[in-house]
């Protein structure tokens, strides 16, 4: 008994633990599969010995909150859902009742409070008792109606979630690895828990409705899917659900289970919930739980292998990960190799040892993850040397979890993936340089800097010798990078690859300083947070980048190279400033609708996918056309305007509502 006792002890701890880094702290220690896995043992534990500790995670909701938001208390008590990862527990659940099955989306939970046909009030979950009050925050949702039609009292219950390609999106913008956001949802509660709703606009946050609270009509209450369509019919967008009963409950979840790697939103699996409300109400609740839902979490395929090696990657942020290479697994129809370990506290964690057993997973169905390590012979040495540079690494701790650098600020692997970003599209625009032929140039001592791109043509012999290149390939490479010389302050901010600073950032930044190089290098953090778009850590990477000696030598020593184009900064040319247009239909004026945007972000405006209450103008030719955005549009009173309208206000310099 003190054994099984000791080790409840442990799960406890460990399991809060995990769940405070996760939900307070938006970080993760511990795989899902892993606090799963350590979840049942301690509920099977706490069955066997009869003893429930004070502090174990089975008996309580949540945790104490530590912002500095405003906190309030729930009308209702929102608890966890119990669980299950199997169909037939389903089946068994919904006996000869109808049910609706939606998506469990993997983001924030929201309550909101409507009045007179007006947002009120927005708190977030919290601990299920008391949740934090965001309603600046949620005004500025992307597809959240700020007025409904409906002029009664109602509260409802939503998931806030940012999706994939949003967080993907944001991701590739941050270069420091370890303030990469790990998943969506840890990215979402960031973004909805902002003390400044501008950094939470721009992180593009959707809502979706999934049950209302309460409302002044009784007759919506009656059916779930009744409250859905309801609310469907408000304006607001719902998690997507279908009608179950015991006959066609397992096919629907196998529809759902199919979809789920298509989805652009994260869900970590399913709700089924009672459609006659009453008679899920009439059920009551257990301590923890609701008795007229239940939570379905797929069974992740694990598969067993063998640990090859531990690769480490390094970056141009001088961060060095650890990457696992086991023998070959089929996964959910693919093949997998490799899987990150993240960084050295989770590699720690699993005690990984070359030839142990590891049991492979994807998480929500799309990302490899190792799950668990039979074998835990831990006898991965951390390396003191970097891969790439054979220079000294160092361990540094970030919020209690440790990650490995590469302390060699010339190492080729920053220097590389530098100069790949310096070479792209979207920054300088250099046709004909892959990574890997940077790479060689980079060995062969020919680029060592930025500026040395422009001064190629002193190793003509040794270029057109090389395997690969000839004459002609060389010829076609120096005519692209004349071509580049010739170009403006916004390429050249965002090729020098500063933290947090992309594309529309750097066009924000050059608009705001009036293109003057000088300004937007002298830029002090507190003219930048001043700037859409920009926030606390970005303004201060921003200084930091600029302050650093060796980068203002690079870049003194790059203009030498090239010419700055000069902007018209008059301000007529800002006449869109702090206007916000989204475009739709096909276009008569314009090569496409990446080329309008370009030229209303030139002018200081912003272009962005959806209608919301934050949109100025929505852009589309026909006006009367019935399709989503614009009756979006007309719902919100936003005027619609044809690109005739528009280009009568480029061509006089006319500023909107002016």
């Amino acid at each position: 008994m003190d054994e099984k006792i000791s080790r409840m002890k442990e799960l406890v701890s460990r399991l809060n633990a995990a769940a405070k880094a996760y939900y307070q702290e938006n970080r993760e220690i511990m795989s899902n599969y892993e606090y799963d896995r350590l979840y049942d043992e301690l509920l099977e534990l706490e069955k066997e010995t009869g003893i429930v500790l004070s502090n174990s995670p089975t008996v309580k909701v949540g945790y104490e909150l530590l912002s500095s938001l405003p906190k309030e208390t729930h009308e209702q008590p929102m608890l966890s859902l119990d669980k299950t990862k199997e169909i037939s527990t389903l089946i068994q659940w919904l006996g000869n009742m109808k049910g609706i099955l939606s998506w469990k989306l993997d983001g924030l939970t929201i309550v909101l409070t409507y009045s007179g046909g007006k947002l009120l009030k927005a708190v977030t979950r919290g601990n299920g008792e008391v949740g934090e009050v965001v309603t600046n925050n949620a005004r500025v949702f992307k597809n959240l109606p700020l007025k409904i039609s409906y002029k009664g009292n109602l509260v409802l219950r939503g998931e806030a979630v940012i999706r994939y390609s949003d967080f993907e999106k944001i991701n590739r913008e941050i270069d420091n690895v370890e303030a990469k956001y790990k998943n969506p949802r840890n990215l979402c509660s960031g973004s909805v828990r902002q003390l400044n709703n501008r950094i939470t606009a721009e992180r593009n946050v959707y809502f979706f409705g999934f049950q209302i609270v309460r409302v002044d009509d009784p007759e919506i209450m009656k059916y779930r899917s009744m409250q859905l369509n309801w609310l469907k019919s408000q304006g607001f967008d719902v998690v997507e659900f279908r009608e179950v009963d015991a006959s066609n409950l397992e096919q629907t979840v196998n529809w759902f289970t199919e979809q789920v790697a298509k989805n652009d939103f994260p869900a970590d699996g399913l709700v089924l919930a009672y459609d006659d409300v009453e008679y899920g109400r009439s059920l009551g609740t257990t301590a923890k739980f609701p008795r007229d839902s239940i939570a379905f979490k797929w069974q992740d395929e694990v598969m067993e292998t063998k640990l090859v090696k531990i690769e480490w990657s390094a970056s141009r942020t001088g961060l060095i990960n650890p990457i696992a290479v086991f023998e070959p697994v089929e996964l959910e129809g693919t093949t997998v190799r490799r899987a990150s370990v993240h960084n050295i506290s989770v590699m720690e964690s699993l005690e990984l040892g070359i030839g142990d057993t590891i049991g492979v997973y994807k998480a929500n169905m799309i990302i490899p993850q190792i799950a668990y390590n039979l074998t835990k012979s831990n006898n991965i040495e951390v390396p003191e040397t970097c891969p790439v540079c054979g220079g000294k690494t160092s361990i540094r701790q970030e919020n209690g979890v440790k990650f490995l650098y590469c302390v060699n600020n010339e190492c080729p692997a920053k220097q590389i993936k530098a100069l790949v970003h310096f070479v792209s599209r979207d920054a300088m625009g250099i046709n004909g340089f892959s990574e890997a032929t940077i790479e060689k140039f980079v060995k062969r001592g020919f680029i060592k800097d930025y500026a040395d791109i422009f001064r190629l043509e002193r190793f003509r012999n040794e270029i057109t010798e090389m395997e690969g290149f000839g004459e002609k390939s060389y010829g076609n490479l120096i005519n692209s990078i004349n071509r580049a010389r010739k170009t403006n302050a916004v390429r050249l901010l965002y090729s020098m690859g500063i933290p947090g600073i992309g594309l529309s950032n750097a066009k924000r930044i050059c608009a705001y300083f009036s293109h003057d190089w000088e300004r937007i290098e002298n830029a002090t953090y507190e003219q930048l947070i001043n700037i859409q778009g920009i926030g606390d850590v970005m303004a201060k990477e921003y200084v930091s980048f600029f302050q650093n000696e060796r980068n203002r030598k690079k870049i003194r020593d790059l203009l030498t190279e090239i010419e700055l184009e000069k902007e018209n900064v008059s301000d007529k040319s800002q006449i869109f400033r702090n206007i916000t247009f989204v475009i739709t239909g096909s276009l008569n004026s314009f090569k496409n609708r990446a080329e309008l945007k370009g030229i209303i972000e030139e002018r200081g405006g912003r272009v962005t996918d959806s209608v919301t209450s934050n949109t100025n103008y929505l852009i589309n030719n026909d006006i009367n056309s019935t399709f989503t955005k614009n009756k979006k549009a007309k719902e919100l009173g936003i005027p619609i305007i044809t690109e005739e309208q528009l280009l009568r206000w480029l061509n006089e310099g006319i500023i909107p509502g002016g």
